[in-house]
């Protein structure tokens, strides 16, 4: 007996090398893009931008925004958004600051009890922003309000109780042992702070990639009744990603202090749409399901750079909003054509 079915051609190895050839180059276009970023400015500023110390600016500068992008991608991978980081890292150094001030001991015997006051103050940054972090997924969960709305709101809370508690002016009198001892410390040659954000993006990396946990998040993002219906604790989930979420805007907190020795209460109001911009940048979907830790880290380090060579070309530092903007529309409409392209295939 014959068949009426008819079988497609099989596609040539010619071909097949080519799709995939194009499919690298656009899953790493983003990384191409800093690629040629740093080329661009190495061959314009010499060795005044291709240089160790450069570099290591660089990092130092992009590593607090780096925890707060990780935070920031396993929530939009996860189907949610937090517009409140800004706030709750400056919420949460005050009250880190105001610790360490009142328990370092006095100038004027060079801050006897400065170690188990940092310490302290490291616990309770890191604390205090995991508590907004929960407060936020309690929010979001209980009342079935969107993230969008609940975070727009406790943005507002934690900025308005952070100049409450300072009258709206930065506290100082921090122990240089902070600055010291974490700030301006080195370890092979790049800061601590820098360190701190390269471990927790690979420890981050790790989860997502290798670990039920991360399953679980990317499950939620495409489908979070699915998910339910699957066994997974989606509310439950939900609130650990936004508690998450608010540790290391704490953790950010209290590392900027101990980079400045001051809080930066007027400071961190673009720090939300910064972190959302490298994760989208980065290849994450603001549709949820879909995103890495590594495309986080290069779209993180994409403004770091720019702002960087813009000053030393003697490039106005403004036209580097102009060219995130313009960066962040291209990968959204690339993602936007991935998913239309998803749909139809399916």
């Amino acid at each position: 007996m014959t068949s009426n079915l008819t079988t497609a051609p099989a596609p040539s190895p010619d071909t097949t090398r080519i799709q995939r050839a194009a499919a690298a180059v656009t899953g790493n276009w983003v990384f191409l893009a800093l690629v040629v970023l740093v080329a661009a400015f190495a061959v314009m500023a010499g060795g005044t931008f291709f240089n160790a110390d450069n570099f290591r600016n660089i990092l130092f500068n992009a590593s607090g925004t780096m925890l707060l992008a990780v935070g920031t991608a396993f929530l939009i991978i996860g189907g949610q958004l937090d517009l409140s980081v800004g706030s709750v890292l400056v919420f949460s150094q005050v009250v880190s600051a105001k610790v360490m001030v009142a328990l370092s001991g006095s100038a004027e015997h060079n801050y006897p009890d400065a170690t188990a006051a940092i310490v302290l103050g490291i616990a309770v940054s890191i604390a205090v922003g995991a508590g907004w972090g929960l407060l936020n997924g309690i929010l979001v969960t209980r009342l079935k309000i969107p993230s969008f709305i609940i975070t727009l709101g406790t943005l507002g809370m934690a900025l308005g109780l952070a100049q409450v508690i300072t009258k709206g002016t930065d506290v100082t009198g921090l122990p240089p042992q902070l600055v010291t001892a974490i700030g301006m410390n080195q370890i092979l040659g790049l800061p601590l702070p820098v360190w701190i954000a390269v471990i927790v993006a690979v420890v981050a990396g790790l989860v997502l990639a290798r670990t039920r946990f991360g399953r679980y998040t990317y499950a939620i993002g495409s489908n979070a009744e699915g998910a339910r219906r699957s066994g997974v604790k989606v509310t439950r989930h939900q609130i650990i990603l936004f508690t998450f979420m608010g540790a290391l805007a704490g953790l950010a907190g209290v590392l900027d202090v101990a980079r400045f020795t001051t809080t930066a209460v007027s400071g961190h109001s673009a720090d939300n749409l910064v972190a959302i911009a490298a994760v989208i940048i980065g290849g994450a979907s603001l549709f949820g399901g879909r995103g890495t830790v590594f495309g986080t880290a290069v779209g993180v380090m994409i403004p770091a750079v720019l702002n960087n060579g813009l000053v030393i070309v003697n490039v106005q530092p403004f036209w580097q909003t102009v060219a995130i903007g313009a960066i962040l529309i291209v990968a959204v409409a690339v993602d936007d054509i991935k998913r239309r392209q998803q749909l139809r295939a399916s």
